[in-house]
């Protein structure tokens, strides 16, 4: 097992990145209370929670299967987890366990926030996207009709536990989808990274585990790294969003669940990445590495032809990006360097989008 440490005071926790059943039993010391309660999905349940709770023994150890897919990351779905707790009569002393992806691990850390005003909480990704991003960082919430990830709570957890075995059983469009996320760091923060993914793209797609592990430790140091410096997304932490500004409007234009997540950054960053060549920044040779790269991993480059302008600008003005009357977008200065931007017209963005079909 490695062992990384995000490192922001009291709050600080350990990540654990591993393989086998050793993973699983590396959850139990960070688990102080009696009362457990795992929060999984009916395709991730099937898999793993028999493991997760022969590795629980000796707790009160209950469990709650909300609804699959971001369709269901809602208000009404966290409500699932806090009937559970009540229905089980479980007190303050308890810990939640978010054992699923992207989906399970935001809403169970929000419940979590909010069950008698917060509880323990540890994450146990077992998507890719979850694993290199949303499970880090105390990001925590739930969509709204009108907006993404619009409700929700800065609430960090006692733990994450990495088991890249889990992996095997993801399938192919939600392993690609989580590669977004991957390519992501190595684009605002390590240009070698991004070198290291293009040098091992054929191993990554055939899912090496040792590339796998050496991948997904690197892209949860440079998180660990960046919230350490801002947990609270004041300023440097703004520059994980890189693309997310498209893709959420992509999102909430198809409506939540049309798209993976994914697969939206995918296309986010392309059209990020050509705006900061567009305002002089990069060269067009980063856009052509970038899509080749994105090709080879079977994302797409291209927004949805059903998704249409004006309803995307509307999702961008709703943002929590937006900054006053100007839209926020996060550019790239150089490969492996990100700057904020916040000046950017919406006339500009509307003539990128109409070239992105």
């Amino acid at each position: 097992m490695h062992k990384l440490v995000v490192a922001i005071g009291a709050s600080s926790y350990p990540i654990y990145i591993g393989s086998g059943s050793a993973s699983f039993e590396s959850i139990l010391p960070h688990i102080v209370y009696s009362e457990v309660m795992i929060v999984s999905n009916p395709t991730v349940a099937q898999h793993y929670l028999a493991k997760l709770e022969k590795a629980l023994l000796g707790k009160r150890c209950e469990s709650v299967i909300i609804p699959d897919g971001e369709a269901f990351k809602t208000l009404d779905s966290m409500n699932i987890i806090i009937d559970a707790l009540l229905k089980a009569k479980f007190s303050r002393q308890c810990t939640l366990i978010a054992l699923g992806g992207g989906v399970v691990g935001d809403i169970t850390g929000f419940a979590a926030s909010c069950y008698q005003r917060g509880v323990d909480y540890i994450q146990v990704p077992t998507t890719l996207l979850a694993q290199v991003d949303s499970s880090v960082g105390g990001k925590t919430a739930v969509n709204h009709p009108l907006g993404k990830n619009m409700i929700g709570a800065f609430y960090q957890p006692k733990a994450v536990i990495i088991d890249v075995d889990t992996l095997a059983t993801l399938p192919k469009r939600e392993f690609a989808a989580g590669l977004a996320e991957v390519i992501k760091y190595g684009l605002i923060y390590d240009a070698n990274f991004f070198a290291w993914l293009e040098q091992h793209a054929d191993a990554i797609k055939s899912r090496d585990t040792a590339i796998l592990s050496q991948m997904i430790e690197r892209c949860c140091q440079i998180k660990a790294d960046i919230v350490a410096q801002d947990e609270r997304e004041s300023h440097i932490r703004m520059i994980l969003n890189f693309g997310h500004t498209f893709a959420h409007a992509i999102e909430t234009t198809l409506g939540h669940g049309e798209i993976l997540h994914g697969e939206a950054v995918a296309i986010g960053m392309v059209l990020a990445t050509k705006l900061s060549e567009q305002l002089g920044l990069v060269h067009y040779h980063l856009v052509e590495r970038l899509e080749s790269w994105l090709n080879a991993m079977q994302l797409p480059i291209y927004i949805p032809q059903q998704c249409k302008i004006e309803p995307m600008l509307d999702a961008m003005e709703r943002d929590k990006k937006k900054a006053g009357d100007s839209l926020r977008f996060i550019v790239l200065e150089d490969l492996g360097r990100a700057l904020i931007k916040g000046d950017v017209p919406l006339s500009f963005v509307s003539d990128l989008i109409k070239t992105s079909y």
